[in-house]
């Protein structure tokens, strides 16, 4: 398979974005798809050129092997995005999206120093604070229950009970990569860290959320939203304004460094 045909599988445009704009990477949460960041591509267009990232294992890619493995992962997303020394790229992910990509950042800063502008990790604990989880171990109905928790899958998906044990495979693989994932000692992004979370996270407390200040060299930020693990759900032009005025801040910090 070409270089370009895997690009194409991979990496989702839902909006045109005028030239030389800045990058933003968008990485989703176990389980999820790239669509899951429609809303904020065609708020940020024609300004930012959002690529969504489309993992192995769901919807036009449900065929495919789920990859169960966050530091492959963020390794396979690295190679195909290719990043130049012309580019700015901003990164941003939820949930484990986050871990992915704050493995895809470290990989960018050591690959293509001066590209990676920041990083926007959204509704996850930062890498630091592990926590012995094995969701990926429990029965199916298990894992069907702790995504009823989270709430943040579609309910005609949860209310159809042979396409949610279609999908079972994937959610598996995803929870086995971010709990089997193992923060690496003194790994630090020079770039700054733009923190999101939902002030009523099950997951996620505010100290967990501000542990990634630990993990940059640059500046860091934080806003609490009102809403649990998934509250960008129901706040998506107050989310998608936090991601404009974030890359701004960004943008505007490299260049005084």
């Amino acid at each position: 398979m070409s270089v370009a045909v895997d690009r194409d599988q991979w990496f989702r445009r839902y909006a045109p974005a005028s030239p030389g704009t800045i990058t933003l990477v968008c990485l989703p949460h176990a389980g999820g798809a790239a669509s899951q960041f429609l809303p904020v591509a065609r708020g940020l267009a024609p300004d930012v050129d959002v690529v969504c990232v489309q993992y192995p294992g769901r919807q036009d890619r449900r065929k495919e092997t789920p990859i169960d493995d966050v530091h492959t992962l963020a390794d396979r997303i690295c190679e195909l995005l290719a990043p130049t020394p012309d580019q700015r790229l901003v990164i941003l992910g939820h949930s484990m999206g986050s871990v992915v990509g704050f493995e895809l950042a470290l990989r960018i800063e050591r690959s293509a120093p001066g590209t990676l502008l920041g990083l926007i990790a959204s509704g996850r604990r930062a890498p630091v604070i592990h926590r012995d989880e094995n969701v990926h171990l429990r029965g199916d109905d298990d894992i069907i229950a702790e995504i009823r928790a989270l709430s943040g899958t579609d309910p005609s998906l949860l209310a159809d009970d042979e396409l949610l044990r279609m999908v079972l495979p994937t959610l598996r693989a995803d929870y086995r990569a971010v709990e089997t994932y193992r923060y690496r000692e003194g790994d630090r992004l020079r770039a700054p860290i733009g923190v999101l979370v939902g002030d009523s996270d099950p997951r996620v407390s505010t100290d967990d959320a501000r542990a990634w200040e630990q993990l940059t060299e640059g500046g860091f930020s934080m806003r609490t939203f009102p809403g649990g693990h998934f509250y960008l759900n129901d706040q998506q032009a107050a989310v998608t304004s936090e991601v404009r005025d974030r890359i701004a801040a960004f943008r505007d910090l490299s260049r005084v460094s």
